[in-house]
């Protein structure tokens, strides 16, 4: 599916109810598998989040005696996830694969650290990557190391089976730390269930826990990431416009809520109602961006692309993880800006664009198998034309994005 976006002016005030976080999701949905008291709410409607629910549903709903293939397609977090869950499943044999690109993600770093843990993990083909053969056991050993600027995701996985482990897990992490707030959400969520932690510098310690309490409900906070799309489509908006978005507060566990913050140099202006965000266009003043997104990666494509609409210079750095993206999210963003006119050079971990007015207009812009890249491109639709090949990649973490984007007032045609 193409969509072809017109140009398009956002409503004046406009009202969208955003679903569960994604990474909140995924996180408590491990959590739930091995701690079945927990009732999850407002849960995310994602196609990572759906293909975790089915995934999980074999650990408490079937015999552990039966071997399973799952196929998480394209979900990254639920690869590294699920990998951690599956090992530690006694008697329990999973065949662990996904989709092409999938196969070419590493996540050596992870089986190694859980095999050091006593794993009994083996590469089905080529070796550092999925599909994995897991033969679940019980991990007796309790202390592992890691490199502290690999993904996030990898120690938020070791550290959601810690409480489980038998001497729980004590973690070294060695370097400079990479996405913070994702492994300091992890630790809220095992202490909000009541698993006790410690994160100490580079050391994170987890205890293990049978956690024997009542059955408690955990209301899942609307995912910051999606918003991110509507802090560029105000960014982009004339002064005055505004967009009420829930559930939102203001002491969030996303990293992502950073946005908050970030877009006050776009000229959009965040009010925390009782449980609900509201954005509002302000002058701007910026003629040029520059961040260090290192606690934030997923929020460079939406900055860089309202950059682009704004006509502004930008310098992010800190971006070395999504090199290993639904795609290599870099390499993704220089194509896709080049071909708008932009003048864009990358590096290992940065990404540099020369300011530009004038953007070209009627551009195919290619996803990538990536939902990110079709996200942060619709807001260019205030400024010019444009087509979203593959559209309905969105549904990967935002199904009703578009319909979301009708309803304040964009214009949008399938094209096939």
């Amino acid at each position: 599916m193409n969509l072809s976006l017109q140009l398009s002016e956002a409503h004046a005030s406009s009202t969208i109810s955003i679903a569960g976080s994604k990474s909140e999701t995924n996180r408590l949905l491990v959590l739930q598998a091995l701690y079945p008291n927990i009732e999850l709410q407002n849960i995310s409607t994602s196609d990572d989040s759906n293909v975790m629910v089915k995934a999980l549903t074999t650990i408490n709903h079937q015999p552990s005696t039966t071997n399973h293939f799952i196929d998480i397609h394209h979900a990254g977090t639920a690869m590294r996830f699920l990998t951690a869950c599956f090992a530690i499943q006694e008697g329990r044999e999973i065949l662990l694969t996904g989709s092409a690109r999938m196969k070419e993600r590493p996540i050596q770093i992870l089986v190694e650290a859980l095999q050091e843990l006593g794993a009994d993990i083996a590469y089905e083909e080529a070796i550092g990557f999925p599909p994995l053969r897991i033969k679940g056991k019980k991990l007796l050993h309790s202390k592992v190391s890691l490199q502290a600027n690999v993904s996030s995701q990898y120690i938020s996985a070791l550290l959601l089976i810690a409480p489980k482990l038998e001497n729980g897990l004590h973690l070294t992490l060695k370097g400079e730390l990479t996405s913070v707030p994702y492994i300091q959400m992890t630790l809220d969520l095992l202490n909000q269930i009541g698993i006790n932690t410690k994160f100490n510098q580079n050391t994170i310690e987890v205890f293990p826990s049978t956690i024997n309490h009542q059955p408690s409900t955990i209301v899942v906070e609307s995912d910051w990431s999606s918003a991110s799309y509507f802090y560029s489509i105000i960014a982009l908006s004339k002064a005055g416009t505004q967009i009420t978005l829930s559930s939102f507060k203001p002491n969030s566990l996303q990293g992502d809520s950073a946005l908050a913050e970030i877009y006050t140099s776009f000229g959009v202006e965040t009010t925390f109602n009782s449980n609900s965000i509201t954005l509002r266009k302000t002058n701007l003043q910026l003629t040029t961006y520059n961040a260090h997104l290192n606690n934030t990666p997923d929020l460079a494509q939406t900055i860089i692309v309202t950059c682009v609409g704004l006509g502004i210079g930008c310098h992010l750095t800190g971006l070395l993880t999504l090199k290993i993206k639904e795609t290599d999210r870099l390499a993704a963003l220089q194509n896709e800006l080049t071909k708008l006119g932009a003048t864009v050079t990358t590096t290992e971990d940065a990404i540099i664009l020369e300011p530009k007015t004038a953007v070209h207009s009627n551009i195919q812009i290619e996803t990538y198998n990536d939902h990110r890249m079709a996200m942060a491109f619709a807001p260019l639709a205030l400024r010019v034309p444009i087509t979203i090949v593959n559209a309905e990649v969105v549904s990967k973490s935002y199904p009703n994005f578009w319909n979301d984007l009708k309803s304040i007032g964009f214009h949008i045609n399938d094209t096939l």
